[in-house]
């Protein structure tokens, strides 16, 4: 009698493992303004770290509804998985230890050639684009400037998508040859909240490529995405962001700073 077939263990996504893995805190990121969870998450054989935001360590604020942070970090990684750039970490809404909350993959960022400087100069310098000039101590300035990188262009445009009131330097994570873009609670505001540090292109024309994934975005939104965007914003919020898709395309360039709202958030990183 022949042994019988032996059957490989099936391969847990990433998707399964952070929806329906057994969440374990390890610890708590201090720095932040509301509860985030250092956590290892296991299920059928596969762990991962991964960050753990409970809806109740939310700080109020009063340009967002309570209780909706968590919600818009996953329609954040909604619309970046429907551009294709892949910008936001695996992002699901779940129940925790501590309630529901965002639980993300957890990214350890790699060394890497500078994205972001302060120079004593009144131009930027080749390979560069300017934010702004900031106070650099003793009274004097420098010139602030971001590296002129098409991972950080592809996340400017998402940010104008998703409306974030909110790209710190510290929310940029190099992994290899990726670059993520993580902390994502105040965004889809359906007024102009944007502020950002990635400003280097504003009033430039849109890169061919995306435009062709604006133009997939305004298709999704008329389907799926806007099914599962519709569970975590609200019918204006989602008819607001539709309406930034339209906007991009029809100037076909970059956003400009409205002077309606801070440009660039404080502290930068």
């Amino acid at each position: 009698m022949s042994a019988p077939e032996r059957i490989p263990p099936r391969s847990v996504t990433t998707a399964e493992l952070l929806t329906r893995g057994e969440l374990t805190v390890r610890g708590q990121i201090r720095d932040a303004s509301n509860a985030v969870l250092h956590c290892s998450v296991a299920y059928e054989g596969r762990e991962a770290l991964c960050v753990y935001k409970p809806v109740r360590g939310e700080r109020p604020l009063w340009d967002f509804p309570d209780g909706t942070l968590a919600q818009r970090e996953v329609a954040a990684y909604e619309v970046s998985e429907a551009t294709g750039w892949g910008l936001v970490p695996p992002t699901v809404l779940r129940d925790g230890p501590y309630g529901e909350g965002m639980v993300q993959l957890w990214i350890e960022a790699e060394p890497g050639p500078d994205l972001l400087a302060l120079v004593d100069a009144q131009e930027p310098g080749p390979g560069w684009k300017a934010i702004g000039f900031a106070e650099a101590g003793d009274g004097k300035t420098a010139l602030l400037v971001h590296a002129d990188d098409e991972r950080l262009r592809r996340l400017a445009v998402l940010d104008a998508v998703i409306n974030n009131a909110d790209r710190k330097g510290g929310h940029l994570l190099p992994a290899g040859d990726r670059l993520y873009g993580i902390d994502h609670g105040v965004t889809f505001n359906a007024e102009n909240k944007l502020r950002t540090l990635l400003w280097g292109w504003a009033g430039e024309p849109l890169p061919g490529e995306a435009v062709d994934v604006l133009k997939g975005l305004r298709e999704a939104l008329a389907g799926e995405l806007a099914t599962r965007l519709a569970e975590l914003i609200t019918p204006a919020e989602l008819d607001a962001t539709r309406a930034r898709v339209e906007s991009l395309l029809a100037t076909g360039r970059h956003p400009e700073p409205s002077g309606e709202w801070p440009a660039i958030p404080w502290p930068p990183v």
